[in-house]
């Protein structure tokens, strides 16, 4: 299906440096480091004491809250420790596991039974599955909307605009057949009628390999996206599969939509069939003092420092490492920390990549706002933010802003915008205190 009439987008430079590298399944540490807290909604509590003896798939973590979703390991061996640190997500509990490198199976490592809705949607919960394409909501709320029977389309992510990143593309083609799969299982347990995967036009191989796989599925569509940033953003996706905006304060299920990224489908549908939940992450590490770049299969609680020695370590001394792309992933200061489960890349730079340019006038030349896929204003929405004006902000609408980084990489001043909104959105959540 296509539009006349496309939104906002901007040419990135792709830098897809390990597009053609198949992914590398990474060894078991010796020891993991599994973070209590890597979704959005309540925080998990551990269910394992120190010297208890895990085996790979087992529960380690877990809350009673429904915006929320169990943790697991992915290697066997004895916890030794349980201890509140910093992680990339703040200071939480952490489960230290030192691994046996055995890898015994735990023994509630089966297929789940799946007979309506509900026992589909109780199995996605069990399966511990967040959105793995960046926000990591938990997946079973995501696919039980109030309104699921108004739903008809389900919209699948593989756009993977960001710069760098490549394994989401080394999932379609690598496990393509549980893709369609796990597409196919969502469409007949949530009852919706229809499928698009987007993808942008720079992966022909994945295009080509899911046509083939749906040729004869004419419920689902394989819709080639433009090579444009932000296509992998959630309401601009929804636009480009279905023409239908997505309206402020709402969500994609009140447009008739569920969208899932194409790497938490395969995940879902691997558990499915096999009842291993999630307890692992496809990434890219890259970035120019990456000495080898990689696509890689690594275990949740893996610490970043070793998947960097894995990939041969550093060529110099990185001034900046992101969990995530360069247009919307995180600053972490140290290689410290461990991989979580939304982690789709890995990315370390040095200095003069990293450093900023300095800020210069705003000449009003509005290209941050042509770039806004959601004709945000974003020199109104500094000003406002600057004079701390909450009724302004809110007019502005600056609440709707999902922090692509468009205008900040088009604005020929160098200022912050997209950051500036951010904490400008801050403000408003905190009803004004300054």
């Amino acid at each position: 299906m296509k539009f006349h009439k496309h939104l906002s987008a901007i040419h990135v430079e792709h830098h897809k440096n390990t597009a053609e590298l198949p992914t590398e399944k990474m060894p078991v540490p010796d020891k993991l480091y599994i973070s209590m807290v890597q979704h959005i909604g309540a925080p998990c509590q551990p269910i394992v004491s120190v010297g208890d003896y895990v085996k790979v798939g087992q529960m380690i973590g877990n809350s009673d809250a429904f915006v929320s979703a169990p943790i697991h390991t992915g290697a066997s061996g004895t916890v030794t420790a349980i201890e509140n640190i910093m992680t990339s997500m703040g200071v939480y509990p952490v489960v230290t596991i030192e691994t046996d490198k055995k890898q015994e199976l735990f023994e509630g490592v089966v297929a789940p039974t799946i007979t309506d809705k509900d026992s589909f949607l109780k199995a996605v919960r069990n399966s511990g599955l967040v959105g793995l394409g960046g926000a990591a909501f938990p997946t079973h709320v995501k696919y039980n909307p109030k309104n699921l029977d108004e739903v008809d389309t389900l919209v699948l992510n593989g756009a993977e605009c960001e710069p760098y990143i490549t394994s989401d593309y080394r999932t379609m083609l690598e496990d393509s057949d549980l893709l369609i799969n796990g597409v196919k299982a969502i469409m007949q347990n949530l009852g919706i009628k229809r499928a698009v995967i987007g993808i942008e036009n720079n992966k022909p191989e994945a295009i080509r390999k899911l046509k083939e796989l749906t040729k004869d599925a004419s419920q689902i569509e394989i819709l080639e996206l433009r090579s444009l940033y932000p296509q992998g953003a959630e309401k601009v996706l929804i636009y480009e599969a279905t023409g239908r905006m997505v309206p402020p304060g709402k969500l994609p299920a009140d447009v008739g939509t569920i969208v899932s990224n194409v790497a938490s489908v395969v995940a879902l549908e691997k558990y499915l069939e096999t009842g291993m939940p999630l307890v692992s992450k496809k990434l890219t590490v890259d970035g120019n003092v990456v000495k080898t770049p990689k696509n890689l299969e690594v275990l949740i609680g893996t610490k970043i420092f070793e998947v960097m020695e894995y990939c041969g370590g550093y060529t110099a001394t990185p001034a900046k490492i992101l969990m995530g792309g360069p247009m919307m992933g995180r600053a972490i200061y140290d290689d410290e920390f461990s991989i979580i489960k939304n982690n789709n890349a890995i990315l370390a730079f040095d200095r003069e990549w990293s450093t900023q340019a300095k800020e210069t006038a705003c000449i009003n030349c509005g290209r941050c706002m042509q770039a806004c896929p959601l004709n945000l204003v974003p020199t109104a929405l500094a000003k406002a933010y600057k004079k701390k004006n909450l009724e302004e902000l809110k007019k502005l609408q600056v609440m709707i802003c999902m922090e692509c980084g468009s205008c900040t990489y088009v604005c020929p001043a160098k200022k912050p915008l997209s950051f500036t909104n951010k904490l400008a959105k801050l403000f408003v959540q905190e009803g004004g205190k300054k």
